[in-house]
């Protein structure tokens, strides 16, 4: 093991780990091998070549720097087919910018607590097939990437031209990731058949200021999980590089809602359908959450039911169509919270009986939301607008 969370780990594997040696950070929640990796977890881009770091800098860190398991870079023609991979030190398959790829009947293993133990990450690469394989790993399973930041938009080669199917997920950070490392973009991706048990989110778009680049023209279908410790949908451009779901104890604070100007590093969502997701247990359905300046754009999930705590939450987005979607959430004070988005439409909802409030819409900058052909007979109150909303954004037909 590279390094371990406290939280993550039985008492019994923690007591082994500490007394295996190595050295315990201040707050006593994480156990790192060794003083070098203590030094790398605390820099910056540690790994980063730059002109004023010479070989002794990365013997210093040497610890920290964890090699992935297969990594091909600029490749073609490539076949991975039968084979078992396991036990990564970070990412297990790792295809950068390379072409023509197949992947088919492979399995995928990392201990669930590994850190940053991903299953694939696709990185710039085009022309691609995956399927019938199963990921069991530390981290997000089915992961597209394009680079992070300045570098990935100076390499300005999207993941593209994606087929994904008949693959299952086990423990791991997602299901199906984009980001947060998308700063190439991603395009044309295609996911549908596959099946995720006991990951942390199931969907999971993510990425956060800073990284620019677009995901665009993505369609899943035919998606089962089960057992979703967090959100069976997730679209957000707040990543903070937090594990998903928080630990034991762990507190964390809504990020601050400001305004800042539109640039190449403003990241984007859009031209995203989803259909056929059937979730059994989750703790949130679908959350949604852009930032003010970009927001998360023209997302429709259709055909879909979900069994879960909290129900749709949809914050700073614009053009998200919920189309004959169930949801049976725990809580229903609401069902579907709107906050500063607009042109939210949905038909043909259902919903949990007795229900206390099906939509709230809050904030001044949310306009043009519309529900119809929905049983309203089920709910207390059909919709309430609070924290500057009007209530005439919101039409009940």
């Amino acid at each position: 093991m590279a390094d371990g969370k406290k939280d993550k780990l039985t008492e019994s594997q923690w007591k082994k780990l500490v007394a295996s040696g190595g050295i315990v950070s201040k707050d006593g929640r994480l156990w790192m091998p060794s003083e070098g990796f203590a030094k790398g977890q605390d820099m910056k881009d540690p790994g980063r070549i730059t002109p004023d770091r010479d070989e002794a800098h990365y013997q210093s860190i040497k610890d920290f720097l964890r090699p992935n398991l297969l990594v091909l870079t600029k490749c073609d023609k490539i076949l991975l087919e039968g084979v078992t991979f396991q036990n990564s030190p970070a990412w297990n398959l790792h295809p950068l910018m390379s072409s023509n790829i197949t992947v088919r009947n492979i399995q995928v293993k990392n201990p669930w607590y590994a850190q940053n133990g991903d299953g694939i990450d696709l990185e710039s690469c085009r022309n691609v097939l995956i399927e019938n394989s199963v990921f069991d790993v530390g981290d997000d399973g089915l992961c597209i990437k394009s680079g992070r930041d300045a570098d990935g938009r100076a390499r300005a080669i999207p993941t593209q031209d994606v087929i994904i199917r008949g693959c299952t997920v086990y423990a791991s950070h997602g299901g199906f990731v984009v980001g947060s490392e998308m700063s190439g973009g991603a395009k044309n991706i295609y996911v549908s058949n596959c099946t995720f048990i006991g990951s942390d989110i199931g969907l999971r778009f993510k990425t956060t200021r800073g990284r620019g680049g677009i995901v665009e023209n993505i369609f899943i279908k035919d998606i089962y999980m089960k057992d979703i410790p967090g959100d069976a949908v997730l679209f957000d451009m707040y990543y903070m590089g937090n594990d998903p779901v928080p630990m034991e104890g762990e507190k964390r604070e809504l990020p601050k809602v400001q305004m800042l100007p539109v640039d190449e590093t403003t990241p984007q969502f859009r031209n995203i359908n989803i259909s056929n997701v059937y979730c059994n247990g989750a703790k949130k359905a679908i959350f949604i959450r852009g930032l003010p300046e970009m927001h998360v754009k023209n997302i429709k999930i259709e055909n879909s039911v979900f069994q879960s705590d909290i129900g749709v939450d949809i914050q700073e987005a614009s053009g998200i169509t919920l189309n004959n979607v169930k949801v049976f959430s725990k809580n229903t004070k609401p069902v579907v919270d709107i906050i500063n988005s607009d042109n939210i439409y949905i038909n043909k909802f259902d919903y949990a009986k007795e229900t206390d409030l099906l939509i709230r819409v809050a904030g001044e900058r949310t306009k043009a939301v519309t529900i119809q052909q929905t049983n309203y007979g089920n709910t207390k109150v059909k919709a309430k607008a609070e924290l500057g909303a009007n209530e005439n954004s919101v039409q009940i037909k």
